[in-house]
């Protein structure tokens, strides 16, 4: 039974990969290999285990993928159940990624799922580096952002400043807002990074709901907990009215209780009347178009079985249907997917005076620096237990611990931009030293 339930799941799928056709990619060998490859090798990560992620982790196992991890910071709400499908009223409370890992695997015979139930920032770099392609079912232009960062830093360049094709991570992004949605290809150093149309991600005043965690991030995400969670917890049974100043007034107060308890600034009364306004719903019809548009995506990017997304496609079910497909052009001069930001350097530079110059360079402003070079720790931030091993290679010059290469990519991490707008990023370096001859390729 569980043969001709696996033969009738890969029945179409076989379709795809088992026949050519004219719209193939270049490299595309049909065959049982190709299926058989998917199946046991191809590795998989999805970023996100909400309403989107849900569908996500559903659509990839059934899309023959077997090796798929998840990585999900957030737990269970009951305002989730209603659309993120995976989840019981008994698992409220529970790591959604763990959660949903397990459900998966209870129904679809012969997938393996690993669970991550932390930040994408609690993991190394050389994590992602693992995976063959990075799927992101996320609702937060920060974390998009940060992941993007991370995937271009293992992008290299040759001599003539074309993108090696062995370096290049893919990326398919999922997005959803109410009934509209997006679905996205990013083949770093060849189509547009997430950096490169930031322009399309206006300033967020809007939430979904799954935004709400039981570790905000921001003041939005306070207030809308007092508003869709607490209110209902000490009101029950009672209507809330966004136009009753006392209603309001509780709100404001329970607010900035949980922002004092996370340590988060910027709770006033008038940001409470504008966020309790302007939620937008998390519609579980849409969640489900993108995810497969998503999926589709992976299966094409990772098997050469067709031609992938050129390259934004977004979907608008408020009246009646319209999906259309935007090519986008990539910035040249981006500093995420593009060759590097090059510094020049005296080859007396310590460690940390290069640390210092980061601070203050107008391209990059980033603070709290750690410095990392072809896999080797150089300096770490964190944990402290590294801090405290490589703190001594901060008063030796960099150009020792590169090993005296006049020319190389160094990679940074840390906080990047002004005042209270600052996010974790990952840029790219191409530090050239001056006096050095310089004959070698671009990439490291």
């Amino acid at each position: 039974m569980a043969d001709s339930a696996s033969q009738s799941r890969s029945r179409d799928l076989d379709k795809l990969l088992l026949r050519s056709g004219n719209l193939v990619g270049p490299t595309f060998e049909p065959g049982t290999e190709l299926r058989d490859a998917l199946n046991e090798f191809v590795r998989v990560l999805v970023i996100g285990a909400g309403g989107l992620g849900c569908e996500l982790l559903k659509d990839l196992a059934f899309s023959g993928f077997r090796n798929l991890e998840v990585i999900d910071m957030d737990r269970i709400e009951v305002t989730n159940l209603n659309r993120q499908f995976l989840f019981r009223l008994g698992d409220v409370g529970k790591p959604k990624a763990e959660v949903a890992a397990k459900r998966v695997m209870e129904r679809v015979s012969g997938v393996d799922i690993k669970p991550h139930f932390c930040r994408i920032e609690d993991k190394p770099i050389s994590f992602y580096n693992d995976f063959h392609i990075i799927v992101l079912g996320l609702d937060s232009v920060e974390a998009r952002s940060y992941i993007n960062s991370v995937a271009c830093s293992f992008l290299e360049y040759d001599s003539d400043d074309n993108p090696r094709e062995e370096s290049i991570k893919p990326m398919v992004d999922g997005g959803t807002e109410g009934f509209k949605g997006h679905a996205r290809i990013i083949m770093p150093g060849v189509t547009p990074c997430f950096e490169c149309t930031i322009w399309l991600f206006p300033p967020q005043v809007k939430f979904p709901l799954c935004t709400l965690a039981e570790t905000p991030r921001t003041a939005a995400h306070c207030i809308e907990y007092a508003h869709l969670i607490k209110w209902d917890e000490a009101h029950s049974g009672k209507t809330f009215d966004p136009d009753d100043p006392e209603h309001m007034q509780w709100v404001y107060s329970e607010a900035v209780k949980r922002a004092e308890l996370f340590g988060i600034p910027g709770v006033t009364y008038s940001l409470t009347q504008g966020v309790v306004k302007n939620i937008i719903p998390a519609i579980a019809s849409t969640n489900a178009i993108i995810s497969a548009a998503c999926a589709l995506e992976t299966l094409k990017v990772v098997s050469g079985c067709s031609k992938t997304l050129t390259n934004y496609l977004t979907y608008n079910g408020v009246e009646g249907l319209h999906t259309k497909v935007t090519e986008f052009v990539r910035d040249k001069d981006c500093l995420v997917c593009g060759p590097g930001v090059l510094i020049e350097l005296e080859t007396s530079v310590t460690l940390k005076k290069f640390i210092d110059l980061l601070e203050d360079h107008p391209k990059l402003l980033l603070t709290r620096v750690s410095v990392t070079y072809r896999g080797k720790n150089l300096y770490m931030q964190a944990p402290p237990v590294l801090e405290e091993m490589t703190r001594s290679n901060l008063d030796l010059p960099l150009f020792e611990l590169v090993s005296k290469t006049p020319r190389d990519i160094v990679h940074v991490t840390g906080a990047a931009g002004k005042g209270d707008t600052k996010q974790s990023c990952s840029r790219k370096l191409r530090v050239v030293f001056k006096g050095m001859d310089v004959d070698m390729a671009g990439g490291a």
